[in-house]
């Protein structure tokens, strides 16, 4: 029997959701990317775009905190994060699009500051954030780029990844 099968407790087809943490850490990805469009476009003060983002609809529902880190960080530390982007992209970053910058910012800043989140994990959270924001074929290109910046930033993670796909024949 698969979730979509079973019953709750009081008879009712059980519904499958998403864990709410996850949800939430991914609109504070996509508040996140909505704030660096804004501040690549408009070069509007980190503290202003934040302000102006905490008041749009559905911000109370996404993980403030994780929010803040992105937009703080990936602006604070842009400079270095594109530097490491830029080993991986085939184009100089002012000629990406806006939502394809941001989208690759998220990621990379995840992969270099938030070990938590396995980098399996925080590439298919760009992907899906740029499938969702980005042109038509621009989550192919996040994904490409991201997974060569992965082996620069959490190298023994990938490694150790790619050694059990091989043993695996994944």
């Amino acid at each position: 029997m698969n979730a979509s099968q079973a019953e709750a407790a009081d008879g009712k087809p059980a519904v499958a959701r998403r864990p709410a943490a996850r949800f939430a850490r991914r609109r504070a990805r996509e508040f996140a990317l909505q704030g660096l469009y804004e501040w690549r476009v408009s070069r509007t003060a980190a503290r202003d775009i934040d302000a102006h983002i905490r008041e749009l609809d559905g911000f109370a529902k996404c993980d403030s905190a994780h929010f803040d880190a992105l937009l703080h960080g990936c602006i604070e530390q842009a400079p270095e994060l594109d530097a490491v982007l830029a080993r991986h992209i085939d184009r100089r970053l002012d000629l990406l699009s806006p939502v394809e910058h941001g989208v690759l910012l998220i990621g990379a800043y995840e992969l270099r500051n938030c070990l938590d989140i396995p980098y399996r994990v925080c590439i298919n959270e760009a992907v899906e954030v740029a499938k969702s924001f980005g042109g038509t074929d621009g989550h192919k290109y996040v994904n490409g780029v991201l997974d060569k910046a992965a082996a620069d930033l959490r190298p023994e993670e990938v490694t150790a990844a790619r050694q059990g796909s091989a043993r695996t024949g994944r």
